[in-house]
Protein backbone atom coordinates (compact mmCIF):
# COMPACT_ATOMS: atom_id res chain seq x y z
CA UNK A 1 0.00 0.00 0.00
CA UNK A 2 1.33 3.34 -1.04
CA UNK A 3 0.48 6.65 0.40
CA UNK A 4 -1.27 7.09 3.91
CA UNK A 5 -5.32 7.39 5.32
CA UNK A 6 -6.29 9.21 7.88
CA UNK A 7 -9.42 9.13 9.55
CA UNK A 8 -10.20 12.90 11.17
CA UNK A 9 -12.96 14.60 10.93
CA UNK A 10 -13.23 18.29 9.68
CA UNK A 11 -12.72 20.98 12.08
CA UNK A 12 -14.11 24.79 12.42
CA UNK A 13 -12.05 27.05 13.56
CA UNK A 14 -13.65 30.66 14.47
CA UNK A 15 -11.30 34.01 14.72
CA UNK A 16 -12.00 37.14 15.06
CA UNK A 17 -9.85 40.88 14.32
CA UNK A 18 -10.22 43.91 16.79
CA UNK A 19 -12.67 45.71 14.80
CA UNK A 20 -16.54 44.63 15.92
CA UNK A 21 -15.50 42.32 18.89
CA UNK A 22 -19.40 42.39 19.89
CA UNK A 23 -20.73 41.03 16.27
CA UNK A 24 -17.98 38.37 16.36
CA UNK A 25 -18.80 36.96 19.45
CA UNK A 26 -22.62 36.77 18.61
CA UNK A 27 -21.61 34.91 15.17
CA UNK A 28 -19.75 32.84 17.42
CA UNK A 29 -22.79 32.01 19.58
CA UNK A 30 -24.50 31.61 17.11
CA UNK A 31 -22.33 28.90 15.56
CA UNK A 32 -21.81 27.38 19.41
CA UNK A 33 -18.16 27.52 19.01
CA UNK A 34 -15.77 29.62 21.06
CA UNK A 35 -13.44 32.17 19.23
CA UNK A 36 -9.67 31.13 19.19
CA UNK A 37 -7.49 33.06 21.93
CA UNK A 38 -5.80 35.72 19.56
CA UNK A 39 -2.82 38.23 20.85
CA UNK A 40 -3.29 41.05 18.60
CA UNK A 41 -1.49 44.78 19.50
CA UNK A 42 -0.09 48.05 17.87
CA UNK A 43 3.68 48.40 17.84
CA UNK A 44 4.56 51.55 18.99
CA UNK A 45 4.86 52.69 15.31
CA UNK A 46 1.73 51.60 14.38
CA UNK A 47 2.94 47.93 12.72
CA UNK A 48 0.57 45.35 13.66
CA UNK A 49 1.07 42.13 15.41
CA UNK A 50 -1.02 39.00 15.34
CA UNK A 51 -0.16 35.36 16.87
CA UNK A 52 -3.34 32.72 17.27
CA UNK A 53 -2.77 31.06 20.37
CA UNK A 54 -4.60 27.20 19.21
CA UNK A 55 -3.07 25.78 16.48
CA UNK A 56 -4.73 25.88 13.01
CA UNK A 57 -3.11 23.10 11.05
CA UNK A 58 -6.04 21.37 8.93
CA UNK A 59 -8.69 23.59 9.80
CA UNK A 60 -11.79 25.23 8.15
CA UNK A 61 -11.02 28.47 9.34
CA UNK A 62 -13.10 31.54 9.76
CA UNK A 63 -12.07 35.01 9.57
CA UNK A 64 -14.44 37.75 10.84
CA UNK A 65 -13.01 41.29 10.36
CA UNK A 66 -15.97 44.31 9.38
CA UNK A 67 -14.22 47.78 7.79
CA UNK A 68 -15.12 50.35 10.12
CA UNK A 69 -13.21 53.27 11.46
CA UNK A 70 -10.24 53.52 11.10
CA UNK A 71 -10.92 51.38 7.92
CA UNK A 72 -7.07 50.99 6.66
CA UNK A 73 -6.34 49.94 10.04
CA UNK A 74 -8.71 46.91 10.38
CA UNK A 75 -8.00 46.22 6.14
CA UNK A 76 -4.35 45.97 7.54
CA UNK A 77 -5.07 43.88 10.25
CA UNK A 78 -6.92 41.10 8.72
CA UNK A 79 -4.62 40.78 6.01
CA UNK A 80 -2.23 40.03 8.54
CA UNK A 81 -4.56 37.66 9.96
CA UNK A 82 -5.00 35.71 7.07
CA UNK A 83 -1.25 35.44 6.12
CA UNK A 84 -0.70 34.37 9.47
CA UNK A 85 -3.35 31.47 9.34
CA UNK A 86 -1.85 30.64 5.78
CA UNK A 87 1.35 29.93 7.38
CA UNK A 88 -0.15 28.33 9.99
CA UNK A 89 -1.10 25.88 7.83
CA UNK A 90 -4.60 26.23 7.51
CA UNK A 91 -6.82 23.54 5.69
CA UNK A 92 -9.15 26.29 4.20
CA UNK A 93 -9.60 30.67 4.91
CA UNK A 94 -13.16 31.82 4.79
CA UNK A 95 -12.79 35.64 5.15
CA UNK A 96 -15.95 37.57 6.48
CA UNK A 97 -16.41 40.43 5.54
CA UNK A 98 -20.05 41.82 7.02
CA UNK A 99 -18.94 45.70 5.37
CA UNK A 100 -16.89 45.58 2.79
CA UNK A 101 -14.29 48.29 2.46
CA UNK A 102 -13.96 50.49 -0.50
CA UNK A 103 -17.41 49.14 -1.95
CA UNK A 104 -18.12 52.16 -3.49
CA UNK A 105 -14.79 52.62 -6.03
CA UNK A 106 -15.84 49.85 -8.18
CA UNK A 107 -15.37 51.52 -11.47
CA UNK A 108 -13.44 54.39 -12.97
CA UNK A 109 -15.99 57.30 -13.50
CA UNK A 110 -13.19 59.12 -14.56
CA UNK A 111 -9.76 59.00 -15.77
CA UNK A 112 -6.36 57.92 -13.55
CA UNK A 113 -8.72 57.08 -11.01
CA UNK A 114 -8.17 53.62 -9.47
CA UNK A 115 -10.54 50.53 -8.93
CA UNK A 116 -9.93 50.29 -4.66
CA UNK A 117 -12.52 47.68 -4.73
CA UNK A 118 -11.05 45.57 -6.95
CA UNK A 119 -7.27 46.20 -5.38
CA UNK A 120 -9.05 45.08 -1.82
CA UNK A 121 -10.28 41.70 -3.36
CA UNK A 122 -6.48 41.36 -4.64
CA UNK A 123 -4.90 42.06 -1.31
CA UNK A 124 -7.55 38.99 0.16
CA UNK A 125 -6.47 36.57 -2.47
CA UNK A 126 -2.84 37.50 -2.40
CA UNK A 127 -2.87 37.08 1.84
CA UNK A 128 -4.35 33.91 1.59
CA UNK A 129 -8.29 33.98 1.30
CA UNK A 130 -9.50 31.09 0.06
CA UNK A 131 -13.36 32.50 0.11
CA UNK A 132 -14.89 36.16 0.97
CA UNK A 133 -18.52 35.72 2.67
CA UNK A 134 -19.77 39.29 3.10
CA UNK A 135 -22.99 40.92 3.75
CA UNK A 136 -24.99 43.41 0.70
CA UNK A 137 -22.42 44.41 -1.62
CA UNK A 138 -22.68 48.37 -2.53
CA UNK A 139 -22.75 46.64 -6.20
CA UNK A 140 -22.87 42.93 -7.04
CA UNK A 141 -19.95 43.07 -9.47
CA UNK A 142 -17.54 43.36 -6.82
CA UNK A 143 -18.35 39.38 -6.14
CA UNK A 144 -16.31 39.08 -10.09
CA UNK A 145 -12.80 40.89 -8.60
CA UNK A 146 -12.33 38.23 -6.63
CA UNK A 147 -10.58 35.07 -8.00
CA UNK A 148 -12.58 32.23 -5.40
CA UNK A 149 -15.98 31.86 -4.20
CA UNK A 150 -17.81 34.50 -2.91
CA UNK A 151 -21.19 34.00 -0.55
CA UNK A 152 -23.19 37.31 -0.98
CA UNK A 153 -25.37 37.75 1.85
CA UNK A 154 -28.48 39.93 2.10
CA UNK A 155 -29.79 41.20 4.69
CA UNK A 156 -33.63 42.31 3.24
CA UNK A 157 -35.58 39.46 4.87
CA UNK A 158 -34.28 41.01 8.57
CA UNK A 159 -34.96 44.49 7.42
CA UNK A 160 -37.56 43.86 5.37
CA UNK A 161 -39.90 41.57 7.75
CA UNK A 162 -39.00 44.14 10.73
CA UNK A 163 -40.84 46.96 8.85
CA UNK A 164 -43.74 44.96 7.94
CA UNK A 165 -44.48 43.73 11.64
CA UNK A 166 -44.33 47.54 12.53
CA UNK A 167 -46.54 48.92 9.49
CA UNK A 168 -50.06 48.67 7.66
CA UNK A 169 -48.76 46.97 4.39
CA UNK A 170 -52.24 49.13 2.90
CA UNK A 171 -50.26 52.31 3.68
CA UNK A 172 -46.58 51.29 2.90
CA UNK A 173 -44.75 52.31 0.02
CA UNK A 174 -41.08 51.60 -0.37
CA UNK A 175 -38.86 54.04 -1.70
CA UNK A 176 -35.81 53.49 -3.75
CA UNK A 177 -33.00 56.72 -2.70
CA UNK A 178 -31.99 56.65 -6.36
CA UNK A 179 -31.82 54.71 -10.00
CA UNK A 180 -29.01 52.41 -8.59
CA UNK A 181 -31.34 50.76 -5.71
CA UNK A 182 -34.54 50.52 -7.61
CA UNK A 183 -33.50 46.44 -8.09
CA UNK A 184 -33.09 46.49 -4.61
CA UNK A 185 -36.57 48.68 -4.01
CA UNK A 186 -38.13 45.95 -6.09
CA UNK A 187 -37.29 43.03 -3.96
CA UNK A 188 -38.54 44.50 -1.05
CA UNK A 189 -41.99 45.92 -3.01
CA UNK A 190 -42.32 41.86 -3.61
CA UNK A 191 -41.65 40.77 -0.06
CA UNK A 192 -44.21 43.39 1.09
CA UNK A 193 -46.75 43.83 -1.20
CA UNK A 194 -45.97 47.51 -1.30
CA UNK A 195 -45.72 50.31 -3.95
CA UNK A 196 -42.85 51.49 -5.46
CA UNK A 197 -41.38 54.95 -5.88
CA UNK A 198 -38.20 56.83 -6.40
CA UNK A 199 -36.30 59.55 -5.38
CA UNK A 200 -34.20 61.45 -8.97
CA UNK A 201 -31.16 62.27 -8.14
CA UNK A 202 -28.51 63.94 -9.08
CA UNK A 203 -25.00 64.26 -7.02
CA UNK A 204 -21.29 66.69 -7.75
CA UNK A 205 -19.06 64.74 -9.32
CA UNK A 206 -16.50 66.90 -8.16
CA UNK A 207 -17.46 67.67 -4.43
CA UNK A 208 -17.71 64.66 -2.65
CA UNK A 209 -21.05 63.84 -0.63
CA UNK A 210 -23.06 66.52 -2.48
CA UNK A 211 -26.39 65.57 -3.66
CA UNK A 212 -29.57 67.78 -5.32
CA UNK A 213 -32.33 66.34 -4.75
CA UNK A 214 -34.80 66.95 -8.03
CA UNK A 215 -37.91 65.21 -7.79
CA UNK A 216 -40.31 61.78 -6.58
CA UNK A 217 -41.56 59.50 -9.38
CA UNK A 218 -44.22 57.60 -7.99
CA UNK A 219 -47.03 58.19 -5.26
CA UNK A 220 -46.25 58.86 -1.62
CA UNK A 221 -49.05 61.65 -0.30
CA UNK A 222 -50.35 60.42 2.93
CA UNK A 223 -48.19 57.06 2.36
CA UNK A 224 -45.72 55.51 4.61
CA UNK A 225 -42.61 55.94 3.21
CA UNK A 226 -39.59 53.32 3.46
CA UNK A 227 -36.44 54.36 1.76
CA UNK A 228 -33.92 51.76 1.71
CA UNK A 229 -30.28 51.58 0.77
CA UNK A 230 -27.40 49.44 0.91
CA UNK A 231 -25.46 51.99 3.59
CA UNK A 232 -25.89 55.54 4.91
CA UNK A 233 -22.76 57.61 5.76
CA UNK A 234 -22.52 61.50 6.34
CA UNK A 235 -26.50 60.84 6.12
CA UNK A 236 -26.94 63.31 3.35
CA UNK A 237 -28.17 61.61 0.34
CA UNK A 238 -30.74 59.83 2.53
CA UNK A 239 -32.25 62.86 5.15
CA UNK A 240 -32.56 64.88 1.24
CA UNK A 241 -34.58 61.87 -0.13
CA UNK A 242 -36.67 61.99 3.40
CA UNK A 243 -36.82 65.23 3.23
CA UNK A 244 -38.25 65.46 -0.55
CA UNK A 245 -40.82 62.57 0.28
CA UNK A 246 -42.22 65.12 3.16
CA UNK A 247 -42.20 67.95 0.62
CA UNK A 248 -44.93 65.31 -1.54
CA UNK A 249 -47.01 64.54 1.00
CA UNK A 250 -45.66 61.64 3.36
CA UNK A 251 -47.53 60.82 5.94
CA UNK A 252 -44.34 59.58 7.47
CA UNK A 253 -40.74 58.21 6.68
CA UNK A 254 -38.34 55.28 7.56
CA UNK A 255 -35.04 54.93 6.67
CA UNK A 256 -33.48 51.17 6.47
CA UNK A 257 -30.20 50.33 5.48
CA UNK A 258 -27.93 47.40 5.92
CA UNK A 259 -24.79 49.25 7.06
CA UNK A 260 -24.49 52.43 8.96
CA UNK A 261 -21.07 54.12 8.51
CA UNK A 262 -22.39 57.30 9.83
CA UNK A 263 -19.10 59.93 9.81
CA UNK A 264 -18.68 63.21 9.92
CA UNK A 265 -22.02 65.10 10.85
CA UNK A 266 -24.28 61.87 10.29
CA UNK A 267 -24.94 62.39 14.21
CA UNK A 268 -26.32 65.68 13.52
CA UNK A 269 -28.33 65.05 10.55
CA UNK A 270 -30.01 61.68 11.84
CA UNK A 271 -30.81 63.91 14.81
CA UNK A 272 -32.28 66.84 13.38
CA UNK A 273 -34.26 65.00 10.26
CA UNK A 274 -38.07 64.33 10.87
CA UNK A 275 -37.28 60.44 9.89
CA UNK A 276 -39.15 58.75 12.21
CA UNK A 277 -36.74 55.33 12.81
CA UNK A 278 -33.94 54.79 11.02
CA UNK A 279 -33.06 50.85 11.09
CA UNK A 280 -29.40 49.39 10.25
CA UNK A 281 -27.93 45.95 10.90
CA UNK A 282 -25.52 45.20 13.11
CA UNK A 283 -22.38 44.75 10.22
CA UNK A 284 -20.74 48.20 11.83
CA UNK A 285 -20.42 49.01 15.71
CA UNK A 286 -23.34 52.40 15.95
CA UNK A 287 -21.27 55.43 17.46
CA UNK A 288 -22.11 55.86 21.10
CA UNK A 289 -23.23 59.08 20.49
CA UNK A 290 -26.04 57.76 18.06
CA UNK A 291 -27.85 55.74 20.37
CA UNK A 292 -30.90 57.58 20.07
CA UNK A 293 -34.25 56.41 20.52
CA UNK A 294 -34.86 56.74 16.81
CA UNK A 295 -32.64 54.67 15.82
CA UNK A 296 -33.07 50.09 15.81
CA UNK A 297 -29.98 48.17 15.26
CA UNK A 298 -30.75 44.59 14.02
CA UNK A 299 -28.46 41.42 14.22
CA UNK A 300 -27.16 40.19 11.48
CA UNK A 301 -25.43 37.21 13.14
CA UNK A 302 -27.92 34.45 12.62
CA UNK A 303 -27.49 35.16 8.57
CA UNK A 304 -23.86 35.40 9.21
CA UNK A 305 -23.90 32.03 11.48
CA UNK A 306 -25.71 30.07 9.12
CA UNK A 307 -24.09 30.94 6.34
CA UNK A 308 -21.03 29.79 7.73
CA UNK A 309 -22.38 26.22 8.77
CA UNK A 310 -23.50 25.70 5.35
CA UNK A 311 -20.14 26.57 3.98
CA UNK A 312 -18.35 24.23 6.68
CA UNK A 313 -20.93 21.33 5.70
CA UNK A 314 -20.84 21.91 2.00
CA UNK A 315 -24.26 23.04 1.71
CA UNK A 316 -25.94 25.96 -0.25
CA UNK A 317 -25.72 29.24 0.95
CA UNK A 318 -28.11 30.11 -2.12
CA UNK A 319 -31.02 28.28 -0.80
CA UNK A 320 -31.24 30.63 2.19
CA UNK A 321 -32.09 33.48 0.29
CA UNK A 322 -33.72 31.56 -2.47
CA UNK A 323 -37.53 32.78 -1.96
CA UNK A 324 -35.84 36.53 -3.26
Amino acid sequence: MTGIKTTGEKKLMFFSGRAHPELAQEVAHQLGVGMVPTKAFDFANGEIYVRYQESARGADCFLIQSHTAPINKWIMEQLIMIDALKRASARSITVIVPFYGYARQDKKHRGREPISARLVADLMKTAGADRILTVDLHTDQIQGFFDGPVDHLFALPILADYVGAKVDRDKLTVVSPDAGRVRVADRWCDRLGAPLAIVHKRRDKDVANQVTVHEVVGDVADRVCVLVDDMIDTGGTICAAADALFAHGAADVIVTATHGVLSGPAADRLKNSKVSEFVFTDTLPTPSELELDKITVLSIAPTIATACREVFEDGSVTSLFEEQ
